[in-house]
């Protein structure tokens, strides 16, 4: 039986930027990184991957369906 685990994603293509995520992360774990999409933006990062709750807030808050966790099998 394998075990299913909770991963933060990010699609760096469909980030604008707009930070909104990174604002409501109640534990600080999002910022906008350097390197830009194909759009022209610098996308969302996680700067302190080890301190998400995995609450999902960010993808509430997302415009763009840029953000969110997902469960996979380990």
């Amino acid at each position: 039986m394998s075990k299913k685990t909770k991963l933060h994603l990010i699609e760096g293509v469909r980030c604008k930027s707009c930070s909104l995520c990174v604002a409501a992360c109640p534990k600080q774990t999002l910022g906008i990184g350097s390197e830009l999409n194909q759009q022209g933006y610098a996308f969302v990062v996680q700067v302190a991957p080890e301190k998400c709750v995995k609450c999902n807030i960010c993808r509430i808050v997302c415009p763009d369906v840029a953000i969110g966790v997902i469960e996979a099998n380990q």
